[in-house]
């Protein structure tokens, strides 16, 4: 029976089949909590229970040390004008070791956790082009791929350059007709024997988006590896491959610009019959073939630090200053900030600020812990860069011709325009939510099938009739989980708590359920064709993410003792998950075109959906509350904002606005007092500050409360201020004058 069975989904081409890369992809890393999701019934208990990270003395030092003196030295406008880190800022940052946070302290670097560098990476985020130069060395790139993959010799060679800051990174991958699709790159390396009798390679490539590419000196390059005479023992084409290359080897170009809209360092590398010997081989000989592995094991835990930190930084800037702005702006005679329209922005900036960072620290803390999950990494990227856009939209929405207006005091342009390159980076976001959030998600982190597909692959029958039954039993389950759930709006779910956040653990429970019997049946009667799915698989991506971000904030919650302040948080970024979850169900339920079944979906089955919601979102009335915890000045508005600096009172931008911001909020009982007697015409003023000494006259209120309000008033109209320009600075006639106009890139391969 199962012989016949597997033969006829072989013929029927039922389930997808896996290529090499593919193989690789699933094959790296880890399956963490991903994992509960897919078998229906999280325990909740068990993630509950997970330990909570701290940062260490040491790397909070950093943060509170040379992080902190970097922010304070670097002109961040004069910065993105000029695209150019100074030479005193480049030692500053090799003096200090920002380059070896990765490298263990063995090797000359500081060893730090994923945790650390993700901080020290949200903290400089804001500092465009240095930002990047923090990044990119301490994530993806020489100094990682050396220490898991590298040979002592090779550890030996570079690693104590790499940390001192005398090697500049960057990772050569992309190519003009390959970037997600790594089996089309045509970057080759032909091994030959050399006339000194020597195994090298000779490559030729034309790469392109490479960061950091104009000021590195050494590059990791990915390349196909030919070796027609089989000279390292593997066969004609051993398959990608990772080659350190240093600048200055002959034939390797280095220095041209692209031109990124962040800015930062970014451009093409080159090169023509490029001579390498084969221990430039990350992991030597035996890492040949071998490069496609080390990307997806190492972007694993890659992802869940570099854009996370960037995207949560954004969100973060974002609550940062449009929860001052909103009380220190004022139109028709009150805050903004308490306008309901500006309110709700307010409150989905802070409330989903506290649920990024929430799975930030999570995941950051499950890769130090030994976890290498792809998949999650793959949501925390593509989510927090998506999110920390919208908030960061959100917020000048809120902060209006003053988020428009560039210069010095602009706070979120800067944040704004590069948003974008989070989303693109590392893997553009269309991709990786389509493909590899629910794509390898759906066949790693089931728990049988991976085994049914290797089980086909092998034509094994034993191991296919185990994991067939395995994966029957596994379905039949969760439909019936499903269904009592569901009628039970989640009450069968065990909680590991039972106060008023019990519900969402019900309800993230019900959802897991039908999550993952709707990708058993997705994957039965759509089977391979799921490849090509995008917008399916997509929205299955949306619910297992939000499914993860709602865990992960209720984690926070109880981590953090459960705090009372938190609670207007907890219940909006909830409900705010638990609707995503929802629209992504009505979603798959709607587009599932599948005969018979596909029109039960889309009619009774959504029918259903929308009488017994798991979410309508969040209240109106949550609002208030949830806007009031960055619109504050505080603990709460530092817990949820801060971690990006704390900026002199004289400094523009942010600084002015906090300094006006605290002015105003002492000023508030003394300003309403004021307003209050002008409303009834006890003092006749045609403005605030003009009622001050009358109302001080009149008894409304103290002098000294009188020169509050003067001081805040002051505050207020230089925070409030933008930028103007002279028209020589404007226009900048010289420069633009005596620029040469861009010249388009070599073709592949020259």
């Amino acid at each position: 029976m199962f012989a016949t069975l597997l033969k006829k989904i072989n013929d029927a081409k039922l389930l997808p089949k896996i290529s090499d890369t593919e193989r690789h992809a699933l094959e790296a890393g880890s399956v963490w909590v991903d994992g509960e999701f897919f078998s229906g019934n999280p325990d909740f208990r068990r993630i509950m229970a997970e330990a909570y990270p701290a940062l260490p003395a040491e790397e909070q030092a950093f943060l509170d040390g040379p992080v902190e003196e970097l922010l304070h030295k670097v002109d961040s406008w004069k910065l993105r004008e000029t695209r150019r880190i100074p030479d005193d800022i480049w030692q500053f940052l090799r003096d200090k070791g920002f380059f070896g946070l990765i490298i263990p302290k063995e090797y000359g670097g500081s060893g730090f956790s994923v945790l650390g560098r993700s901080a020290v990476m949200m903290k400089t985020s804001n500092l465009g082009p240095i930002g990047t130069l923090v990044v990119i060395p301490n994530t993806l790139g020489a100094a990682e791929l050396l220490i898991e993959y590298g040979t002592d010799a090779q550890k030996d060679k570079y690693l104590p350059r790499l940390a001192s800051g005398e090697l500049v990174p960057c990772f050569g991958l992309t190519e003009p007709t390959a970037g997600s699709d790594a089996a089309s790159i045509k970057a080759e390396g032909v091994v030959f024997k050399d006339t000194d009798g020597e195994a090298k390679i000779r490559l030729n490539f034309s790469k392109r988006y490479i960061t950091l590419a104009p000021v590195a000196n050494i590059v990791s390059l990915a390349c196909s590896l030919h070796d027609p005479d089989n000279l390292l023992g593997k066969g004609e084409f051993p398959g990608i491959s990772v080659v350190m290359l240093e600048k200055g080897t002959e034939g390797l170009e280095l220095g041209d610009h692209h031109l990124p809209i962040g800015p930062f360092d970014n451009g093409p590398i080159y090169g023509k019959d490029v001579i390498a010997p084969v221990d430039n081989i990350v992991g030597g000989r035996d890492g040949a073939g071998q490069g496609w592995r080390m990307l997806m094991e190492q972007l694993g835990g890659g992802r869940a630090v570099s854009l996370p930190a960037g995207g949560v930084a954004l969100a973060k800037v974002s609550a940062a200053a449009t929860g001052p702005y909103s009380m220190v702006r004022e139109q028709f005679g009150i805050p903004v900030g308490l306008m309901e329209g500006v309110e709700t922005r307010v409150a989905r900036i802070a409330a989903l600020t506290y649920a990024m960072e929430s799975a930030r620290i999570y995941v950051c803390a499950g890769v130090d812990n030994g976890n290498h999950p792809p998949v999650i990494s793959a949501i925390l990227k593509q989510q927090t860069t998506e999110v920390g856009q919208q908030l960061v939209t959100d917020g000048m929405d809120v902060m209006a011709g003053a988020g428009v207006m560039q210069g010095p005091n602009n706070i979120l342009g800067g944040g704004y325009v590069g948003a974008p390159v989070g989303i693109t980076v590392e893997g553009a976001n269309i991709l990786t939510r389509t493909l590899m959030i629910f794509g390898q998600g759906a066949v790693r982190c089931h728990p049988h099938a991976l085994d049914t597909l290797n089980a086909i692959q092998a034509d094994d029958v034993p191991a296919f009739r185990k994991a067939i039954l395995g994966w029957m039993r596994h379905s039949t389950t969760n439909f019936f989980r499903g269904i009592v759930r569901g009628i039970t709006r989640g009450w069968t779910v065990r909680t590991p708590v039972n106060d008023e956040t019990a519900q969402y653990f019900r309800k993230l429970g019900w959802a897991a359920s039908r999550f993952a019997f709707m990708t058993d049946l997705a994957m039965f009667l759509i089977g391979g064709k799921l490849k090509q799915r995008g917008k399916l698989s997509g929205r299955f991506a949306d619910a297992l993410s939000w499914m993860l971000f709602g865990v992960t904030t209720l984690r926070r919650f109880d981590a953090e003792g459960r705090r009372k302040e938190d609670l207007p948080l907890v219940h909006w970024a909830l409900r705010y998950s638990l609707q995503q979850i929802q629209q992504a169900f009505e979603g798959i339920y709607a587009n599932f075109d599948v005969p018979v079944i596909g029109w039960f979906l889309r009619y009774p089955g959504r029918f259903w959906l929308r009488i017994n919601p798991l979410s309508t979102g969040p209240k109106d009335a949550m609002d208030r509350a949830v806007a009031a915890s960055i619109q504050k000045p505080g603990e709460q508005y530092a817990r949820v904002a801060g971690g990006l600096g704390t900026p002199r009172d004289d400094e523009p931008g942010m600084g002015r606005l906090i300094h006006a911001w605290r002015l105003v909020s002492d000023a508030q009982t003394a300003t309403f007092k004021v307003r209050k007697a002008m409303h009834k015409k006890q003092v006749e003023a045609t403005d605030l500050v003009a009622a001050i000494d009358p109302a001080v006259e009149a008894g409304v209120i103290t002098q000294d409360e009188g020169d509050k309000i003067r001081r805040a008033e002051a505050a207020r109209m230089e925070a409030i201020q933008v930028d103007t320009f002279s028209a020589e600075d404007y226009y900048k006639d010289e420069v633009a004058d005596n620029r040469e106009a861009p010249h388009m890139a070599r073709a592949a391969n020259q």
